[in-house]
């Protein structure tokens, strides 16, 4: 059968995006639809009695379980990737990783009860085995998925970085729905209330069973729809085809990919800084929102929970017009390289952060009187400049792994790649815990004084890293 013209390497740069980006798109967003539905309920399910429907875990083990699953979700890819450019092939890694998660997903379903026994941390047998399937199967699926995306384009193709944030907008398009849904499904439609409306007990598992299902629906499109849209990219391991499938002689590293290679490395570790401050979302930004920030608007109380869609709406709404900019740059010669766009996304990061540090001030300091609240907009500020920042970054970041790594390695350094969150999972967590103990004004100040002089070296060794990239920046 011949490969679909979407498919094929083009003999010259594309005029538009293939279809095959959409379909990428489409399976990206499910797969994040399932992880940010589980884990908006993960810690609730945890902390909530039996009676509520929970498991009763102690919020200080609760805290750890959850911190060390999120951390190795990022860890896991790198052997995933490993295996997939070595063995099974990119779209044989999706597959598996796919089904892995429906079937974790489906294991957090089933009713606590089934084990009397706690496993691990208290957790019965049953939520183990299904966050430790999250795990694997996000390492098949995470990194591969994005090197087919990079599979799409020749080397140098301006629309590259556009299309790793039109990706990247899949997954953020994801991950805005899915705690609106889980959530409403745990907390509201299949939760039990008294008659004044409280709720007695939460419908947790519903809220996995619609995870499981959402993951379920992309991989089903996927493998519909791959064969047409994909042709032969990422079927086979690096090096083999349908007619070769003992692969070709390996040759030994170059300079340059060595070099390349070192890229990755070093922008890696400028990236943990990012990620570490990023993740404050969901830990001391969460916890000063709920307690300072006022959060009333039109005599509504926005629950603190909705705020962790805030980030993913400012991308679904800022994706389009930041991946237009870089091909509008690129088309006219003036883009700027990997290394400066990620620096400036550090910058943005630690900028969003001098607003925090606004709405500390705003109440005269790290008063306790929890009555003395921030405006709103404080708040909204810095997840629009973090939303900016992480546009500069994080896509960009996977466009530049599909660019500068060898053909036979590109899934393995995706995972490397994914090693950043996985470190700034655990720091970002330390770093929450001095919240209290040093206060917001100084934590936040630090923070941001932090990233912006980080992304500032970036930027100064940008033309060295240039370098190195021998064209690929």
């Amino acid at each position: 059968m011949q490969t679909p013209i979407a498919a094929q390497q083009p003999a010259a740069f594309q005029k538009s995006h293939p279809p095959g980006l959409y379909l990428l798109f489409f399976t990206e967003m499910w797969e994040r639809f399932s992880y940010y539905g589980m884990r908006g309920l993960l810690v609730l399910y945890l902390t909530k009695t039996a009676v509520e429907g929970g498991l009763g875990i102690p919020e200080a083990s609760a805290t750890l379980i959850y911190g060390y699953f999120t951390g190795f979700v990022y860890f896991t890819p790198i052997i995933g990737g490993w295996l997939a450019d070595k063995y099974i092939g990119q779209r044989r890694a999706i597959l598996i990783g796919g089904l892995t998660m429906a079937l974790g997903q489906f294991f957090l379903f089933m009713q606590p009860e089934l084990s009397k026994e706690a496993s691990l941390f208290g957790l019965p047998w049953p939520a183990l085995l299904g966050l430790l399937l999250l795990i694997l199967g996000n390492g098949f699926f995470k990194p591969n998925i994005s090197t087919i995306v990079g599979k799409l384009y020749q080397q140098g193709d301006p629309l590259r970085d556009a299309a790793f944030t039109i990706f990247y907008m899949g997954i953020n398009l994801g991950a805005f729905i899915a705690p609106l849904v889980c959530g409403y499904l745990a907390e509201d439609l299949f939760a039990v209330k008294s008659a004044t409306g409280e709720v007695i007990s939460y419908g947790f598992r519903y809220g996995f069973m619609a995870a499981g299902i959402g993951m379920l629906t992309g991989q089903l499109v996927f493998n519909l729809l791959s064969k047409r849209y994909l042709g032969d990219v990422g079927l086979y391991p690096e090096g083999q085809s349908a007619d070769n499938k003992q692969g070709g002689v390996k040759e030994p590293l170059t300079k340059e990919e060595t070099d390349r290679m070192a890229v990755i490395f070093i922008i890696t570790l400028f990236v943990v800084f990012f990620w570490a401050g990023f993740e404050q979302a969901g830990s001391s930004l969460t916890l000063y929102t709920d307690k300072f920030i006022n959060r009333e608007v039109a005599g509504f109380l926005i629950p603190t929970s909705w705020f962790q869609s805030v980030n993913a709406g400012f991308i679904v709404l800022l994706g389009a017009p930041i991946a237009a900019l870089w091909v509008t740059l690129g088309r006219k010669g003036k883009d700027l390289s990997i290394p400066v766009k990620m620096g400036l996304g550090m910058v943005l990061l630690g900028v969003g952060f001098l607003f925090m540090v606004g709405a500390v001030m705003e109440r005269g300091g790290d008063v306790a009187d929890q009555s003395i609240k921030a405006s709103i907009w404080w708040l909204i500020a810095t997840y629009f400049f973090h939303t900016v920042g992480e546009l500069c970054l994080s896509p960009v970041g996977l466009s530049m792994v599909s660019r500068l790594s060898p053909p036979a390695l590109t899934s393995m350094l995706m995972g490397v790649w994914f090693l950043a969150p996985f470190v700034a999972q655990i720091a970002g967590g330390y770093i929450a815990k001095y919240v209290e103990e040093l206060g917001a004004l100084m934590v936040f100040s630090l923070i941001a004084g932090f990233v912006i002089m980080a992304g500032l070296i970036l930027i100064l060794l940008a033309k060295k890293l240039f370098h190195m990239m021998h064209g690929r920046g």
